[in-house]
């Protein structure tokens, strides 16, 4: 599993970043987006390997509160649904 969320994330755009987003109802501006992909891009393994280490209220600031409260709640069902395949 790990071996195909990797050649997954390695061929990720900001493009498919922006597009799960809107499809969640997630509205990033540019900056949120910038951020949001690199964050993925630089720490994704670390989170594979343990995703309770991920302590997204440090990264507040980053969002506005509104896509904030929307970014945590759809990491924490994602997290919830496909957690025990990690």
């Amino acid at each position: 599993m790990y071996n195909i969320i990797e050649r997954y994330i390695k061929n990720l755009s900001k493009e498919q970043v922006n597009n799960f987003a809107l499809k969640n109802n997630v509205n990033l501006s540019g900056l949120e987006l910038d951020f949001l992909y690199v964050f993925i891009k630089k720490n994704y393994k670390e989170i594979l390997a343990n995703p309770n280490i991920l302590n997204l209220d440090r990264y507040k600031t980053k969002f506005s509160e509104e896509n904030f409260v929307k970014i945590k709640k759809l990491f924490n069902e994602y997290l919830s649904k496909y957690g025990s395949y990690l």
